[in-house]
């Protein structure tokens, strides 16, 4: 029995090491900046496709590519997610700030349509984004030289967007009948990640199983955790974004330059949601859905360890993310199976699905006696 409810310790601890990495990039976003980003768990799930497709490209090349591919994987998927970050930041988040509601619905709508872009992705999608994307935003760049315009610039911008659109929407159709490029990359199915040989293995220690895979994550979780709290601490650009955290117009007087902190510190957090995906892939399959399943707990972790604190979301993510598997694998039931009452209501919610209602519930009910999580928050949202 020991042994079990060791295991099942071990393996929830794993979960919420994932859920750890996730809360960090939040953290930063939400209890840094204010910013109510629903789009989160869509970052994590570019960058667990991110990693599938670095797994692939290395699969393809072989022998040692394929053995170290989740280290070039955990690179890319920090970079391309932290870019995708950068531009929702400068084309949605930026004209969003101080309005948490709109900010919520903003992001809502963009986390859908991401789901729907990986769904039917192809060739002729991107060709047309790319297309489209050359000739509006370079049409802007002209019309920027030509200040003298006047009130001639709005409408000159709707005919540009009108144009842009219609000629990517002509292409596309021209090319509808090539399959090769209206071929799904990866569809609404959900795609596998195989996890390098090293990582399929495991060790045994006082009788309980301890996968790499699992073992990898935990110290994932600790890299990533000591380089965000180097970075904030010990870097110039950590310094500035603590700064504008606590005194937005006082950093801008002294000259830090407070959009560029902003795009910065979402850049930031958005590559750690690309890590955690990255993570995510190798404890199963990925799919569109993969960001919803794992959001709500982060955003969990945020609040009850303290809106912006470190030290709160580390706490809160491993006792959530440890709860929720006892719970649901049925270990907690089983150890109370001496107490019928008990063991029978933690029978009932000996599932997935109905863990997450349970730890939820007492998340509740630890917010009524600690409405400010396990420590105060710091931030903007404390002016609020």
């Amino acid at each position: 029995m020991l042994v079990g409810f060791l295991e099942a310790l071990f393996n929830g601890i794993s979960i919420g090491a994932v859920l750890l990495i996730a809360a960090l990039g939040l953290a930063i976003i939400f209890g840094l900046m204010g910013v109510i980003n629903m789009a989160h768990g869509e970052l994590m799930m570019f960058g667990a496709y991110a990693t599938f497709v670095v797994q692939n490209g290395c699969k393809e090349l072989g022998g040692v590519w394929f053995e170290f591919y989740i280290f070039l994987a955990l690179i890319i998927s920090f970079l391309f997610t932290a870019v995708l970050g950068l531009i929702l930041e400068r084309g949605v988040i930026r004209y969003l700030y101080g309005r948490p509601l709109e900010t919520l619905l903003a992001t809502w709508g963009v986390s859908l349509i991401c789901q729907q872009f990986v769904r039917s992705v192809n060739w002729l999608l991107v060709i047309g984004i790319v297309l489209f994307s050359l000739l509006f935003f370079g049409g802007l760049q002209i019309l920027n030289y030509r200040s003298n315009l006047g009130k001639v610039r709005n409408w000159a911008v709707a005919v540009l967007l009108f144009l842009s659109l219609g000629i990517a929407i002509v292409t596309g159709n021209l090319f509808s009948n090539q399959q090769a490029l209206t071929l799904p990359w990866f569809g609404a199915q959900n795609v596998d990640v195989t996890a390098p040989s090293w990582l399929q293995e495991g060790i045994s220690l006082i009788g309980v199983q301890l996968p790499f895979a699992r073992l990898f994550i935990i110290a994932l979780t600790i890299v990533c955790v000591a380089g965000t709290y180097l970075f904030l601490q010990g870097s110039n650009w950590g310094l500035r974004i603590r700064a504008v955290t606590q005194n937005r117009s006082m950093s801008a007087c002294l000259g830090i330059p407070t959009k560029k902190v902003d795009a910065i510190t979402f850049a930031l957090g958005s590559g750690l949601a690309g890590v955690a995906g990255c993570a995510i892939s190798l404890l199963g399959s990925v799919g569109p859905n993969t960001g919803q399943n794992y959001i709500i707990d982060t955003f969990m972790v945020v609040v009850v360890g303290g809106v912006g604190n470190l030290a709160g979301t580390i706490l809160a993510a491993l006792g959530i993310g440890t709860a929720n598997f006892l719970i649901g694998s049925g270990t907690l039931a089983f150890l109370f199976s001496p107490i019928q009452p008990l063991a029978d209501l933690l029978n009932f919610f000996a599932t997935t699905s109905m863990a997450k209602v349970l730890v939820f519930a007492l998340i509740i009910a630890f917010l009524q006696w600690k409405p400010a999580g396990i420590f105060a928050p710091k931030g903007r949202t404390v002016d609020v």
